[in-house]
């Protein structure tokens, strides 16, 4: 006969039958994670995982704030803000930061309006606190390098100052002196652009880099440190992509009195604005030097989307679209004096956004952002090369002359001009002496013995009677056919021919000089009056050959580049388009063979091999030379 039980043990016996299926489960215990959630679940806070930190939970139960926060977090950060005037450790000041930044977070994803408008309030609150908790206003608080809330609270500062400020109708920031009243105290801000190098009425906008998920480039270049990255959209001055330039800046909110002049509402804060092209720290209140956090790619980045330079690519070489961008030299930023030129010119039926890897790499390195500025030419790649490089010269002599016509500048007259492909052929008419060389291997003549127009002359002298620019001191070349491509063979050229659209006064041009060529140099053209770059790109084309021979001018120095496919001797190789034996010239101060096809300056050995020649000019620039007239 079974043993009746009462209800009392009926419940116990429920609980023990419960307990052994549940796999002696209890509600004290342990589970087993991988190191990558341990880790999550350590060091999770607001930024990282929309959650307060273990640090946080503990001060909040430590006043028994915890659920409160949970059901009223404005009235428990009300409370604990309390607690903080009258109790001096540390980490009620983190606490406070973190709850201020996850309050403000729902707020911006609440239905209501009116509470998304209070938002802004509690994320700039926490990045009083982060700040008053960063720079130790509490006696008693003791941080060390490897207490996480110390970066945590960085972070927390640095992202709060983009939501903090996020309190207009658009999506840029609004950067500009103000009265703050917040929910506990208040602060009057004001703006300081005394390290700014420009003018504030030159932006259109200013937004948070960090808002932006990059693509298209290999790296992302980041400095850590305190700030929030802006990118500053200059207001458009004229067409081309340079007409409104994005630059990288960072803003730091510098706080002066304590908690408890921000709760009486004497606080005072200055919204410092710095150009992270040119400066790289901060000093804090004691001088001491403090890292900006910065964020180099994504204003360039920015700009790039949807630029009209993808269309100067294979349509804009046939010349079957409007040329959208002028021709012409251009500034990746506004020009800061003391600053060395560095100015890119890109390869046939390509644009600028070529060299965007080189650039975004090179700008990283903190030494060659500080001595060098980065120009770009731009050209309409499917004309006679020696019209392209009088116009980059023309255009190279008009920029200097403008910016400083008074020759006071010195890093001018230190320019760095690299070309990649037939770039690099412009690139070379920058910086050799060709005499009549080129007229007499063309025509069979000097100047003066032809019989043709003083316009037809002075024309003739432009494209082939070449000085160097006396400011070019140093020139690196890139998969550069200097003697000729094997691709640019008779078949190809009449391809081209058949293919390419070039303005009528260039053609008419044309047809006036191929009346002065001797028989040879029509054979070389196939007998076609109309020259494109793919002819000058011949390698039985006698002005290239003639031109590969002249030496670069006494005090320039020459740097190559050659790209070399496969893993034979390099020397017998090429690089689909380029041979090596064209792309070697003698008298470099160096070569450098990457494995690589015709599109080097995209390979990371090759971009380091340039910032080598950058650093290398800087220690040892050219010696300066007195250049004939």
């Amino acid at each position: 006969m079974m043993p009746r039980t009462t209800p009392c043990s009926a419940v116990a016996l429920l609980f023990v039958c419960l307990f052994l299926l549940s796999g002696c489960a209890t509600p004290l215990g342990v589970n087993a994670v991988s190191p990558r959630k341990a880790y999550q679940e350590a060091y999770a806070n607001p930024l990282n995982a929309g959650v307060l930190s273990d640090q946080a939970k503990f001060v909040l139960n430590r006043y028994d704030l915890l659920q409160k926060f949970d059901k009223e977090p404005a009235a428990a950060l009300a409370a604990l803000h309390e607690k903080a005037l009258h109790d001096d450790r540390g980490d009620i000041l983190y606490t406070l930061a973190e709850g201020s930044y996850l309050y403000g977070s729902r707020l911006i994803d609440s239905y209501f309006a009116e509470e998304q408008k209070l938002a802004p309030d509690y994320f700039l609150l926490s990045a009083l606190y982060s700040f008053y908790f960063v720079t130790g206003e509490r006696d008693r608080q003791q941080l060390n390098i490897f207490d996480h809330r110390s970066r945590n609270a960085v972070d927390m500062y640095n992202f709060s100052l983009w939501q903090g400020f996020a309190t207009g109708d658009d999506e840029g920031l609004v950067l500009k002196a103000a009265e703050r009243k917040l929910p506990f105290g208040s602060i009057s801000i004001s703006l300081d652009t005394s390290r700014f190098p420009w003018k504030m009425e030159e932006f259109e906008k200013f937004l948070p880099a960090d808002k932006y998920k990059v693509r298209g480039v290999s790296v992302r270049n980041r400095t850590a440190g305190v700030g929030l990255p802006l990118i500053a959209l200059r207001k458009k001055t004229g067409k081309g992509f340079s007409g409104g330039q994005a630059s990288p800046v960072t803003a730091v909110l510098r706080v002066q009195g304590g908690l408890a002049a921000l709760n009486a509402g004497t606080a005072r804060a200055s919204l410092l604005l710095f150009s992270t092209q040119d400066t790289s720290t901060v000093n804090d209140a004691k001088g001491n030097a403090i890292p900006l956090e910065s964020d180099l790619t994504t204003p360039m980045v920015y700009k790039l989307e949807g630029s009209q330079l993808f269309d100067l690519g294979l349509s804009a070489f046939l010349g079957r679209e409007p040329n959208k961008i002028p021709d012409g030299l251009y500034l990746t930023e506004p020009y800061r004096p003391g600053k060395i030129p560095v100015v890119f010119v890109h390869g046939t039926a390509s644009n600028p956004v070529w060299w965007v890897e080189m650039f975004n790499t090179l700008r990283f390195d903190p030494l060659i952002r500080e001595k060098y500025q980065f120009w770009y030419f731009v050209y309409t790649s499917n004309k006679a090369v020696a019209m392209s490089a009088a116009e980059l010269r023309d255009a190279l002599r008009e920029k200097v002359a403008a910016l400083d016509p008074q020759g006071t500048d010195s890093a001018l007259q230190q320019m760095v001009v690299a070309g990649h492909s037939q770039g690099g052929l412009l690139t070379k008419f920058t910086a050799v002496d060709t005499g009549e060389k080129l007229v007499q291997v063309v025509t069979g003549k000097t100047l003066d013995s032809m019989e043709m127009s003083e316009e037809n002359k002075a024309r003739v002298s432009r494209l082939l009677i070449i000085k160097p620019l006396p400011f070019v001191k140093t020139v690196v070349f890139l998969s550069t056919p200097h003697r000729g491509s094997f691709q640019s063979k008779v078949w190809n050229r009449n391809l081209v021919r058949s293919l390419v659209s070039l303005p009528a006064k260039l053609v008419h041009n044309s047809m006036e000089m191929f009346d002065y060529m001797t028989d040879d140099v029509k054979k070389a053209l196939g007998g076609k009056v109309m020259i494109t770059s793919a002819d000058s790109m011949s390698p039985d084309n006698p002005v290239l050959k003639t031109l590969a021979e002249i030496p670069l001018a006494p005090g320039v120095k020459g740097h190559s580049i050659i790209a070399v496919k496969g893993d034979g001797d390099p020397k017998l190789g090429d690089d689909g388009v380029v041979k090596y034996t064209s792309a070697h010239l003698e008298g470099m101060a160096s070569e450098f063979i990457v494995k690589s096809g015709h599109s080097s300056q995209l390979n990371p050995l090759a971009i380091d091999e340039m910032r080598r020649i950058l650093v290398e000019n800087v220690a040892n620039p050219p010696v300066q030379r007195a250049i004939s007239k």
